[in-house]
């Protein structure tokens, strides 16, 4: 007798890495399959909302989803029944809400999981929901108005500046920060200052520390320090005839706590800054990560950790390091941020008994193990006791000795010292953190001493380093601009736009055109770069999802006076206004003043005087600027160090910026100030 097939159920999620891990975890039961992303979309060709009936989206099936999603329509009727398994975040419910949709799903069964494990996905399973439409709201809102801004403000920047230009809601103010600490840059002037140092040997010349001097009698030195030269050679000649002691002597014993698990952001800072993986690198090797099912969900504000969890870190630590390195009690953590979703979980390892060395046994990606250490040695950490830190502070005294010195007006001169010691090292013993040890050699209050080689150094202060991937994100993050999981991808569109690029040292760095269409939306747009207006609509985007405001309200709300000032300024704006600034040059054909203009293929030097006069000029070729003063002449002019190449271009060379008449030159990268 014929036996009847039984029927399966099918699951769907976004990618086939997580199709074929979960895949691992179910029976034959069930047929796990990909949806390769969206299956519905707002079209490319056309605005795709319809404004007059209360901005509803117009969703079409993108050309390269067609075939797979007929695949998964007949893989539905087949089906038992069909469950939709994507990401927990706005963009996964939306994606599932679209899946429903586009498969005509009379039942609707949602599950989610902030890990792919087999336990996590079996009770997942057990309790399915529907779909959260406050979610899909939230992030149908989103698209809307980076579709509107992007669709409407965008040709008026290829009519105004130049063809394919593009504006976005979020990347436009991130563009801002990078421009605005650009000018402050190019418009530092650098001031000459002074530190004295000294070392101090005790009278048997045993012992011996250096101290930095930082005040004088009673009156601490001002930042960034003594700015005279003529008051440097006085200092200088008068420590040279001091009687020297310990003045005073601090010790102190500080408990340093461990860092929280890492949320979006922070791995994006730490990667940045131990592994020198971008933004983008670092989230694309964070979801291969999750969906082989070795880390939990890596797009998440919050730094909670579920009771198990924290648990089993407990229960590694006391198995490879004993009760001494496990702190007394779970520890909690909270997050500093206003929009964080508490329900959510940290970015952890699904299992903390694997290792980093056991994981490249599972792995033979060099990048994937190094990220996936950075994780598990933070989530361990986390859960381990303070480290005690021993720090001692000496203050040595230098006082006047003769009585033309103490006629003088200074009597005395003070300098500091620091040193610190571990004298338990807790969680720093699996941390990635770096600690620094500094002994200092045992000396008595008054203790006499013998000053030792008095030196001044020369030195500069420094504007202000330009954004990196982690201080851009920290500094978006700290403002309420863009979100965790859109960080990378702000960063990226402006490099891919060419609004900005990358110094040697990876720094994000405007462009001309990048400059040019900030420029003329901070002029014109005011609102749309606006820190605080961004961060109070991201707020409202908050709402959307947690309260069920209505998305069309916040939506009208910022379309209607952005559209009636963009038809304003069409007729106010010309091409010129936009892409002409005043120049230093003067025209060698009419004397008329030159001025820098932005044609097709870029910035060059026109005559004001056109079209009586129609001279026009190459720009002088800009090179990389590092940010660096010029040691030649930057103390006394507005040089600074800029990367070139050799005429064959074979070769990178350092030189000044103002050659030729600074001949500074350098094979080597001059030292870059911290």
């Amino acid at each position: 007798m014929p036996t009847t097939k039984k029927t399966k159920t099918l699951i769907i999620v976004e990618s086939p890495t997580k199709a074929k891990t979960i895949s691992s975890f179910l029976g034959d039961d069930f047929e796990v399959q990909s949806s390769y992303g969206h299956v519905r979309d707002l079209p490319k060709s056309k605005l795709g909302i319809d404004l007059e009936n209360n901005f509803e989206p117009i969703y079409v099936i993108p050309p390269k989803a067609k075939e797979n999603l007929e695949k998964l329509q007949k893989l539905a009727k087949k089906a038992g029944s069909t469950i939709l398994a994507t990401d927990e975040d706005r963009e996964g419910e939306a994606i599932a809400f679209h899946l429903a949709q586009a498969l005509s799903l009379t039942k609707i069964e949602r599950i989610v999981f902030h890990e792919i494990t087999k336990p996590a996905i079996e009770e997942a399973l057990k309790a399915p929901r529907g779909i959260n439409m406050d979610l899909v709201n939230a992030q149908q809102a989103r698209r809307v108005l980076d579709r509107l801004v992007g669709y409407e403000l965008s040709p008026f920047l290829w009519k105004k500046i130049k063809y394919g230009l593009s504006a976005g809601r979020v990347q436009s103010v991130a563009l801002r920060l990078l421009v605005e600490r650009e000018k402050t840059i190019l418009a530092f002037n650098s001031e000459k200052y002074f530190t004295i140092s000294a070392g101090f040997f005790s009278l048997d010349k045993e012992k011996k520390l250096t101290g930095e001097l930082f005040k004088i009698n009673d009156e601490p030195i001002k930042d960034p320090g003594i700015t005279s030269e003529k008051q440097v050679e006085e200092i200088l000649k008068d420590l040279s005839r001091s009687d020297c002691l310990i003045f005073e002597i601090t010790k102190k014993e500080l408990k340093k706590s461990p860092q929280a698990p890492f949320t979006t952001s922070t791995l994006q800072q730490d990667s940045w800054s131990r592994l020198r993986y971008s933004a983008k690198q670092t989230m694309m090797l964070a979801q291969q990560l999750y969906e082989k099912g070795f880390i939990t969900y890596m797009r998440t504000d919050s730094v909670n950790l579920s009771k198990e969890s924290a648990q089993s870190a407990r229960k590694f630590i006391l198995e490879n390091f004993g009760k001494d390195y496990l702190s007394e009690k779970q520890n909690v953590y909270k997050t500093k941020s206003k929009m964080a979703q508490e329900a959510h979980e940290a970015i952890r390892p699904t299992n903390p008994f694997l290792t980093p060395d056991e994981f490249k046994n599972k792995s033979d990606d060099a990048k994937q193990a190094k990220l996936y250490e950075l994780i598990w040695r933070r989530f361990i950490a986390c859960q381990m006791e303070k480290a005690v830190i021993s720090q001692e502070s000496v203050m040595v005294e230098a006082a006047a000795s003769s009585p033309s010195l103490k006629s003088s007006g200074v009597a005395k001169y003070y300098f500091k010292t620091h040193g610190q010691k571990v004298v338990f090292d807790g969680y720093l013993r699996i941390s990635s953190s770096s600690f620094k040890e500094l002994t200092l050699p045992s000396f008595e209050k008054n203790e006499r001493l013998i000053i030792d080689s008095p030196e001044a150094e020369e030195r500069f202060t420094q504007p202000s380093a330009r954004f990196n991937d982690a201080s851009l994100v920290k500094t978006l993050e700290s403002l309420g601009i863009g979100r965790p999981s859109t960080y990378a991808l702000i960063i990226n569109t402006l490099i891919m736009r060419d609004y900005v690029s990358r110094t040697e040292t990876r720094a994000l760095q405007p462009t001309s055109l990048g400059i040019l269409v900030t420029d003329l939306l901070v002029n014109h747009f005011n609102d749309i770069v606006d820190y605080q207006f961004t961060a109070k609509v991201e707020n409202e985007l908050d709402e959307v999802a947690e309260k069920g405001i209505d998305w069309r309200k916040v939506t009208r709300d910022f379309y209607e006076p952005f559209h009636e000032n963009l038809l304003k300024k069409e007729n106010e704006v010309t091409r010129k206004d936009a892409t002409e600034r005043p120049s230093d040059q003067v025209c060698d054909k009419c004397g008329s003043p030159m001025v820098v203009k932005y044609g097709k293929y870029g910035e060059f030097l026109g005559c004001s005087n056109y079209p009586a006069c129609s001279n026009i000029k190459k720009l002088p070729k800009q090179s990389q600027d590092l940010g660096i003063l010029c040691p030649e002449c930057g103390s006394s002019e507005s040089g600074k160090v800029v990367m070139r190449r050799t005429k064959a271009k074979k070769r990178i060379f350092y030189g000044c910026s103002r050659w030729p008449k600074c001949n500074f030159m350098s094979w080597k990268r001059p030292e870059e100030s911290e």
